[in-house]
């Protein structure tokens, strides 16, 4: 079972590879998400098309972003915006990636 959809339009998300793997994923997600795209509304997505995600990405209760996950698109950080702020219209056309990636701790 793959999470890559056939559609060449949507939203594109990249996970880090553990994700993918708990998932059944081979490559990029694309998600069709309504406007406005936002962190939210593409998690939203993700989680439903992905149930098993529920709780790896945000919280389940409070949905706020696991502290050793960070968000980035068109190079930039989006980790501390605000979860309903519009994504980058680069990422909403899907000629961007929205990324999760797992942050690295310790020293």
């Amino acid at each position: 079972m793959t999470g890559t959809s056939t559609s060449a339009t949507g939203v594109r998300v990249k996970l880090p590879a553990h994700l993918r793997k708990l998932a059944g994923i081979d490559g990029e997600v694309r998600l069709d998400v309504p406007a406005p795209v936002t962190q939210r509304s593409v998690l939203d997505a993700l989680e439903a098309r992905h149930p098993v995600l529920r709780g790896t990405i945000r919280d389940r209760t409070t949905l706020r972003r696991r502290a050793f996950v960070r968000f980035f698109a068109c190079e930039e950080d989006l980790s501390h915006e605000e979860p309903d702020a519009p994504l980058p219209a680069e990422v909403a056309a899907g000629k961007e990636p929205f990324l999760v990636v797992g942050a690295m701790a310790g020293g």
